[in-house]
C-alpha cells in the first residue's frame, strides 16, 4: 500500500489530504482535515513542530489508530511508504531545507518534497502541460510552466510595487475612487456606513496599523456586492486587465492558456474571462483552491 499526504499552506491555514493507494492504479482520499497555517517565513521551526506535532498528527490519529505510536511517529510498516509533498506561501528556496528537515524528523518517510505555493498552482492547474500559472487572492503571482518546472517569473513585489489584479490592488483602486470621483459620492456614504469606517479610520489602518494588504482586500467583498455599479464593475475589470499588461504579456506566449487559482479569480470569474479576452490571452482553469488539481497531480 502506498501513501501520500498533500499539504496546502497559507498564512491562515494549511488543508491536508492523505492518499491511499491499495492498488496500483486506483488512489483513494481516506482523510482531509486543515490545521493552523505554517509559513516557515514567520514562524520559527519550534512553533511549526508543535503544529505538526500536535495538530496534524492528531487529526491522522482518526484515520488509523495503528498508524500512530506514542512518540507521535507514524509507525514502522508505514513509514516507508508516506510520500509528503509540502506546498506553502513562504516556502522560499532559503526555508526549503528547514521544512524538510521538521517534516523528515516526524515523519521519517521515504519522500519529503518542499514546494512554494506558486509550484502548487502550476502543478495543479497545468498538471503535466505547458501553461501559465497565476494565484490571485489577497496578494498575487504568476509563471510560466513548461510542465515540470518553473521557468520564468514576473516578479509580485506585493501590495505597493506590485500585485496587479490582487484584491488589495483592488482595495486600493477602489477607496481612491470613492474619495475623488464625485460619480461615486453615494458609494463612499453607503461603504463608510455600512463599514463602519471613517475617512480617518481608513487612513490609520492603511498607513499606521499592520496588515494593510488584508483590510485593502477586504473590500472586495462589498465590492462583489454591487456590480450593478458599472463604476465599480470597471474597477474590477481594470484591475484584471492590469495584471495581465505588466505580468502576464512579459511572457510572449499568448499562445497558452492562462490558468488561475485564489479568491480573486473565483469571485470575478467572468470578469476575468472579459478581462483575459480584451488583452489577447486565453482563459484556462480557474479554481478557488489547488488542493483538486493537487489531488490529481500526485495520482497519476
Amino acid at each position: 500500500m502506498s501513501m501520500v499526504l498533500i499539504a496546502d499552506s497559507g498564512g491562515t491555514k494549511t488543508d491536508w489530504t492523505l492518499l491511499v493507494s491499495p492498488y496500483p492504479t486506483r488512489w483513494d482520499v481516506v482523510s482531509t482535515f486543515q490545521t493552523q497555517g505554517i509559513n516557515p517565513i514567520h514562524q520559527t521551526p519550534d512553533t511549526i513542530r508543535l503544529i505538526l506535532s500536535q495538530e496534524m498528527m492528531g487529526h491522522l490519529s482518526s484515520f488509523s489508530r495503528a498508524a500512530i505510536v506514542n512518540t507521535g511517529v507514524l509507525e514502522k510498516p508505514l513509514l516507508s511508504q508516506v510520500e509528503v509533498f509540502f506546498y506553502g506561501s513562504g516556502c522560499t528556496p532559503v526555508h526549503v531545507p528547514m521544512m524538510k528537515q521538521l517534516l523528515s524528523q516526524l515523519f521519517q518517510p521515504e519522500k519529503v518534497e518542499v514546494h512554494s505555493d506558486l509550484q502548487a498552482a502550476a502543478r495543479a492547474l497545468c498538471q503535466h502541460e505547458p501553461g501559465i500559472a497565476c494565484i490571485l487572492g489577497t496578494g498575487a503571482n504568476s509563471c510560466l510552466y513548461d510542465g515540470n518546472d518553473i521557468v520564468q517569473n514576473t516578479p509580485a513585489l506585493g501590495y505597493i510595487l506590485g500585485d496587479e489584479g490582487s484584491g488589495s490592488v483592488l482595495g486600493r483602486m477602489f477607496l481612491n475612487a470613492i474619495f475623488k470621483n464625485p460619480a461615486l459620492a453615494d458609494v463612499r456614504d453607503h461603504y463608510l456606513a455600512e463599514a463602519k469606517l471613517t475617512q480617518a479610520d481608513i487612513i490609520n489602518k492603511v498607513y499606521r496599523e499592520p496588515l494593510a494588504n488584508r483590510f485593502l482586500a477586504s473590500t472586495s467583498l462589498y465590492i462583489s456586492q454591487h456590480l450593478d455599479n458599472p463604476l465599480l464593475k470597471d474597477l474590477v475589470v481594470q484591475n484584471f486587465r492590469q495584471f495581465f499588461r505588466v505580468n502576464i504579456t512579459p511572457y510572449g506566449r499568448a499562445d497558452l492558456p492562462v490558468h488561475f487559482v485564489g479568491s480573486m479569480a473565483h469571485q470575478y470569474h467572468d470578469l476575468l474571462a472579459l478581462a483575459a479576452e480584451a488583452e489577447g490571452f486565453i482563459l484556462g482553469h480557474v479554481f478557488k483552491s489547488p488542493m483538486e488539481g493537487l489531488i490529481q497531480y500526485h495520482s497519476v
